[in-house]
């Protein structure tokens, strides 16, 4: 099956120490690019930020944001789910489908194949001679 442009945002605790929440997040990368075999397009760290409500029982406050996007097979999906559900310290992320950045792809895949001619450039110009007038003759003979 052919790989589908995905993005995935997820967002880790932010009591965590720096380091620990960075190498999360290489560890989150490099599980998309080895585990699911999966190119990764763009990877943005936002760092931490106020979420935007309360999780339950009002545990978390901030969260450290992290935004991918990258290209996969869409039968792997499930398991960089799988790896979000067992990882404690990520908790909150979701993994959509980019339909907009196919669209864009194949539309650069149909350019791409459209070949654009040239004009023709002649190295010899050919002089014209004075041109035949409408009604002139070209000969030197008169018409009696």
């Amino acid at each position: 099956m052919s790989k589908r442009y995905y993005e995935t945002m997820f967002v880790i605790r932010a009591d965590l120490p720096a380091e620990e929440r960075e190498d999360l997040a290489q560890k989150v990368k490099s599980f998309i690019e080895e585990r699911i075999d999966g190119e990764v397009e763009e990877f943005t760290r936002w760092g931490v930020r106020k979420l935007a409500y309360r999780t339950p029982k009002g545990k978390f406050t901030e969260g450290d944001y992290t935004y991918i996007i990258f290209k996969a097979s869409p039968d792997k999906i499930n398991e960089l789910e799988n790896f979000y559900r067992v990882t404690q310290e990520i908790f909150r992320y979701q993994t959509i489908r980019r339909e907009d950045l196919e669209k864009k792809q194949k539309i650069k895949q149909k350019e791409a194949k459209i070949k654009i001619e040239e004009p023709v450039q002649v190295n010899d110009p050919v002089q014209v001679n004075d041109p035949v007038q409408v009604g002139e003759q070209s000969t030197d003979q008169e018409i009696e």
